[in-house]
This record gives structure tokens, C-alpha cells and sequence, in this order.
């Protein structure tokens, strides 16, 4: 399947040229945001650790075996991608235990830059943020339309889609999705199982946005609409009222779209409508989220982009740096600017 068909139009307008991304492994520089106050005691060995080239998995079995411990004592936050330059924390569950020596799990792949202790393990999508720095290289671009560009998205934010790591090379996830989907039946693999589930909910919310954006609606609220904070996964409706709330001027407060599971949309109107129209034409994918147990959520269609800044290190190098909530992607702030070759078309 093409990008297009993965995600959906572009709300900003043609890309301003064409780069690359992940040209090197710096070019792509990732830095977790926790905002937990560490107590520095506890059965718990948290790790800010340094990884290149390497994800969030292979540093986890890495850290386990060099603590001598099962893999299952380690926790994170998210996973970040291989081929990038990424700072994240790990925790380790050692009760009644001193701090292991971890220098095996050390590298040129891995550095540990800090450790701590904590009460507590760290849980998934517990951290706030990510921070980003990118290098897009090999810039062929007018710079005018660029500032223009940049400007804009630091306004207005860009669409929250899923980038296309979501759903595997050539969108294979969701091929595999639609064909234990169209089978009736559920990949015993826990991993198979998360990739697959993951892909077809993703790709059922990528749809709403898609519709939202050819619409102009994606980045203002509809009466009916769900509307929800930058960092909250709680929601409430959009009657006249809160449509005009000024919050949604300033980027803090967004409308939402489905993430697929059990039971009708809660949006009402024509946002409902939007919705049960998406629902009604991927059938077999709503019905298999639903068999799988998957509660109904939602997700902000419109993603701020913190403390947008950028510079050029050299006349064919853009250099972006940026905060995005957790769980939303980098590029799909990229693909707002420039287009990508097929060789940097990767995600986070």
C-alpha cells in the first residue's frame, strides 16, 4: 500500500522539496520526557540509558542478562526505533538486591549515562514526551516556502496520524490484519498479536483523520465532536459552546477520532456519522478489534508541536528540534515539509 493510502492528504499543501531523513544515525535523535520525581530509594534500579542502532528490545534483553535477571524484571516506557540516536529510561525490579554490575550489557550500541532508584517500576507510556532532534540531509527545497512552512505548522500544529512504522514494510501488519480479520480468528504470538491489533487500529483512526483533513475539520471542533486535552486520554463532548472555547485556538485542546473497539462511537452528529461511515466500509476489522477485547478510546486528530526551532548547519541541511506528546510520530511532522526519499521514508 502507497503512504497515501496509509495515512491521508497532507493539511498544509504540497511538500516545499524533497530530503532525506536517517541519512546516519544522528540525523534522528530521540530523548524521552518523564516528568517523575525520583526518590532515589526503593527496589527499583531505574537506567537513563544511550542506545545507537539499537531498539528498545534488544537494550532490554541486553540490560537483563548482564543483571543476571529474568527479561520480565524489565520495564520501559515506550520503544524507540533501531536506527536512531535515542535516550530513554529502563527500570529493573531487584528487591532485596544491591545494584549489578552492567558494564557487559556497555557498548558503542549502548551507553548507561545515570541510575537511580525508585519505589516504583516504570510503566508503560509513562513518560510525557519526546523530545526530538532532526537532521534532514540531501535538501533540495526553496528556503522561503520553508520558513513559510515552518511558521505555519508551529501554529497550527499538523495532523495526528500514525506513521508508517505502525504498519510494517509495505504495510504488511495490516495485510496480516485483514487476513486473521477475514479468518475469524487471533495470532497466538503475543507480538504478532500486539503488531497486528496496533496496525488496524491505527490504520481505522489514520482513515478518520484522512476524512477530517480533505474536510478542513481536522484541526477545529464540531459540535458532536469529542474534544480532549494534549495530555489527557479523558474526553467530553462538543456541544456550541465548547466549540468556541478558546483553549482550541491555542493548541491546547483538540477534537478527537476512534480508536476501535467494543461498542458504538460516543461522538454524536456528523462526526458520528463520519465515523460509523469509516467503521461501516473496514467491517471486518471493526468486528475483529471488537473479538480481541479492545475498549473503545480516542486519540487527538490535531498534534501541537512543542518548541518548534530549526536551522540549516549548511545550505543542504535542515535541522529541526521539537517536542511531541508520547505515542505520536515525527514524521508525520516531516511530511508536512518536505517529501521523503524511499530510503528516509522510516518513522518513530
Amino acid at each position: 500500500m502507497t503512504e497515501l493510502e496509509l495515512l491521508g492528504p497532507r493539511a498544509h499543501g504540497e511538500p516545499c522539496g524533497h530530503a532525506l531523513l536517517k541519512e546516519t544515525t544522528e540525523d534522528f535523535q530521540v530523548d524521552e520526557v518523564l516528568d517523575i520525581p525520583l526518590t532515589g530509594e526503593g527496589e527499583h534500579l531505574w537506567l537513563w540509558v544511550e542506545k545507537r542502532g539499537l531498539n528498545t528490545e534488544e537494550a532490554a534483553r541486553r540490560i537483563a542478562k548482564a543483571a543476571g535477571v529474568p527479561l520480565k524484571m524489565i520495564s520501559y516506557a515506550g520503544l524507540k526505533d533501531r536506527q536512531a540516536l535515542t535516550r530513554q529510561w529502563f527500570s529493573l525490579h531487584l528487591p532485596g538486591k544491591s545494584d549489578p554490575d552492567l558494564g557487559a550489557a556497555e557498548n558503542d550500541s549502548l551507553r548507561l549515562l545515570e541510575r537511580t532508584r525508585h519505589t516504583r517500576k516504570l510503566q508503560r507510556g509513562a513518560h510525557a514526551a519526546n523530545g526530538f532532534t532532526l537532521r534532514l540531509t540531501a535538501l533540495e527545497a526553496d528556503r522561503d516556502a520553508l520558513e513559510v512552512r515552518l511558521q505555519c505548522i508551529a501554529a497550527e500544529g499538523v495532523p495526528n496520524y500514525f506513521g508508517l512504522q505502525r504498519f510494517g514494510h509495505e504495510g504488511g501488519n495490516l495485510a496480516g490484519a485483514r487476513e486473521f480479520a477475514r479468518r475469524g480468528e487471533m495470532p497466538e504470538q503475543r507480538n504478532l498479536r500486539s503488531r497486528t491489533l496496533s496496525a488496524a487500529r491505527s490504520y481505522l483512526f489514520n482513515r478518520v483523520v484522512a476524512e477530517r483533513v480533505a474536510a478542513g475539520s481536522w484541526n477545529r471542533a464540531l459540535v458532536g465532536d469529542l474534544l480532549a486535552f494534549t495530555d489527557s486520554r479523558s474526553f467530553f463532548p462538543a456541544g456550541e459552546a465548547e466549540c468556541a472555547d478558546p483553549r482550541l485556538a491555542i493548541l491546547d485542546l483538540h477534537p478527537t477520532g476512534a480508536l476501535w473497539g467494543k461498542g458504538e462511537s460516543p461522538a454524536a452528529a456528523a462526526v458520528q456519522a463520519l465515523e460509523n461511515g469509516v467503521g461501516q466500509r473496514e467491517a471486518a476489522l471493526c468486528d475483529w478489534l471488537a473479538s480481541a477485547g479492545m475498549a473503545h478510546e480516542r486519540r487527538i486528530l490535531r498534534l501541537p508541536i512543542g518548541g518548534l526551532a530549526w536551522h540549516y548547519p549548511r545550505p543542504d541541511i535542515l535541522q529541526l528540534e521539537f517536542v511531541l506528546p508520547a505515542g505520536c510520530f515525527a514524521t508525520a511532522v516531516v511530511r508536512e515539509i518536505v517529501d521523503l526519499s524511499p530510503a528516509g521514508q522510516t518513522d518513530l
